[in-house]
């Protein structure tokens, strides 16, 4: 009986190791900061999720948790996903000041022109310029979010002047300087942290896109929403990062392999710029009941001139750290203007 059953054993086992790669099933854990039925979760994260899962025959899906379910702030999630705390996550480079220098001159002053057109962009330049600083991790896509705007809690903003003084939340290193050049008082802090910093008075008002309105209900916790004129470059836009582990990445089969970078790169970075455009619109809609004002381009010129020490002041730090800084600025600006030309 011994004897038989050996030979059997061993049969089993060599089959289990011939077994085709297709047979494996991967489940991803994607960890962000935005609740579940936020914008960027429901526009973007989980039809991606839904959409590998397809492509893959269902062998390959993701377990979400947003809103840091799985720990730490969201600062912290770049490392998660570098450790493989994380499988996948989405969050701002800029969210650690000064980590991931290069891709911060995407957020100088009056840079986005269109958040689809820039995203692609952006993910052209981080493969020319930012290899080094992305090196731990495998980038799925970069982008940008739309237009930022001004949510205040006691006045509009319209000119310079209004701006003195004011206890201002910004997302990263670019806009929180940019606002002190222009008067304000800089505060720091993630998106997670604007809703209660309103509500107890610590801050005067926020600088976000719409989309992020209905994730904090900043349309309850503010009286003034102040645009900037839309046929004008964003005053500031943010950077962000969709990231996977790269052992992870690397453990895949092949097939699967695939199937992920069929799903990342430019396209999927222009996408998610489309997307969070039109999570602007949706956002906007619950602010109707509050008073908008838009800054003419008249007034912006001067915003202009003061935001121009900030671009050379990050041409001379680039430079200083031994890139070329200005080479760096011109092509950002070249490939935000090829594919704002070519949408």
């Amino acid at each position: 009986m011994t004897f038989r059953f050996k030979p059997l054993l061993a049969a089993l086992a060599t089959a289990a190791l011939t077994l085709p790669a297709a047979a494996q099933e991967v489940t991803l854990k994607v960890h962000f900061f935005l609740p579940l039925t936020s914008f960027a979760s429901t526009l973007f994260i989980q039809p991606w999720c839904e959409k590998i899962a397809k492509d893959s025959a269902n062998r390959m899906k993701c377990q979400i948790f947003p809103s840091m379910q799985m720990g730490g702030t969201p600062p912290q999630l770049f490392d998660q996903v570098k450790d493989g705390v994380a499988d996948v996550v989405w969050t701002l480079p800029g969210y650690t000041a000064g980590r991931f220098p290069s891709v911060e001159v995407f957020e100088l002053p009056f840079m986005m022109q269109n958040p689809e057109a820039t995203s692609k962009a952006l993910w052209d330049y981080t493969q020319k310029h930012s290899q080094a600083e992305f090196k731990d991790v495998k980038p799925l896509a970069f982008h940008v979010h739309g237009d930022g705007v001004f949510h205040m809690t006691g006045k509009p903003i319209k000119t310079l002047a209004d701006l003195k003084g004011l206890k201002m939340r910004a997302p990263t290193r670019m806009t929180n300087k940019y606002l002190a050049l222009l008067g304000a008082t800089p505060v720091g802090m993630p998106v997670p942290q604007v809703g209660d910093a309103l509500s107890k008075g610590v801050i005067d008002g926020a600088v976000v896109p719409y989309e992020v309105v209905p994730s904090v209900k900043i349309q309850e916790l503010v009286k003034f929403h102040s645009e900037t004129d839309p046929t004008e470059p964003a005053f500031y836009t943010s950077a962000f990062i969709f990231a996977m582990n790269k052992a992870k990445y690397e453990s895949l089969p092949a097939d699967l392999k695939k199937v992920i970078d069929a799903n990342s790169g430019q396209a999927l970075s222009g996408q998610i710029g489309k997307a969070f455009l039109a999570a602007d619109s949706e956002g906007k809609k619950l602010t109707a009941k509050n008073t908008t004002n838009v800054i003419p381009a008249a007034e912006l010129a001067n915003w202009k001139k003061a935001g121009q020490s900030l671009t050379d002041a990050w041409v001379a730090e680039m430079s200083g750290k031994g890139q070329p800084g200005k080479q760096m600025l011109d092509d950002a600006k070249a490939l935000i203007a090829q594919h704002a030309g070519s949408r």
